[in-house]
């Protein structure tokens, strides 16, 4: 096994590589280092000190990549099998612009406001912040919604009929969500929940959401996906 995943499971930039890795089939050691407690292994490789970095020794021994879209991005030009990229220009771009307004923006609003302010502070044995996470929910996370619901267009992917980086992209973070106990209404946001269910059941994403709801079952805030 030449590939290792630097990373802890509950970070949706991990869990989006998971999901990658899964799907092609491809065999990788995990190891779950932790971003507030980094080793001196991962503040070498990791020039921006976040998660996740992939180290591939068959490539050699300083082999790594940090950021998961490069990342997912090297996967699919190695590993080209069960291709997670469309092949056509516009598509191709529009797979990478979904990925990175998932990636920045709305995980931003979730990773802060919702999965920090109840997950994060109860693993630190702090108080859940309620107020902040009810808040961003109400008032920030709604255009995102509206956005990615928009962009469905009643179909079952964002592009074409098969599984692409979008897809992965757009659905991790709502794993966070639901972790702080957070999820869309189906009857404001209908297309995106049927989506989210459909894609959050495919094994790939839902052997990361069963070994990380273990991990936290003891802070008691149910899964609300």
């Amino acid at each position: 096994m030449t590939i290792t995943l630097y990373g802890a499971a509950l970070s949706p930039f991990v869990r989006k590589v998971r999901v990658v890795l899964a799907e092609k089939g491809i065999a990788y050691k995990h190891d779950p280092v932790s971003p507030f407690a980094p080793s001196e292994e991962l503040l070498a490789i990791s020039p921006l000190k976040r998660i996740p970095v992939l180290r591939d020794e068959s490539e050699g021994p300083d082999a790594t990549l940090p950021d998961s879209s490069a990342i997912c991005a090297y996967l699919e030009r190695k590993y080209p099998a069960m291709p997670m990229y469309p092949s056509q220009p516009f598509a191709y771009g529009r797979a990478l612009w979904l990925e990175e307004y998932a990636d920045s923006d709305f995980i931003g609003s979730v990773g802060g406001g919702l999965f920090r302010a109840i997950i994060v502070n109860r693993l630190m044995r702090k108080d859940a912040d309620h107020a902040l996470a009810d808040d961003t929910w109400a008032n920030k996370v709604p255009r995102f919604l509206d956005y990615f619901e928009k962009e469905l267009h009643g179909r079952a992917h964002y592009i074409g009929d098969t599984l692409t980086i979008a897809d992965i992209a757009v659905a991790s973070p709502f794993v966070n969500a639901a972790h702080a106990g957070y999820w869309p209404d189906a009857q404001r946001w209908p297309n995106l929940v049927r989506f989210l269910k459909a894609t959050h059941a495919r094994p790939s994403f839902a052997a990361c959401i069963a070994e990380e709801r273990k991990a936290i079952q003891g802070l008691g805030v149910p899964y609300a996906g």
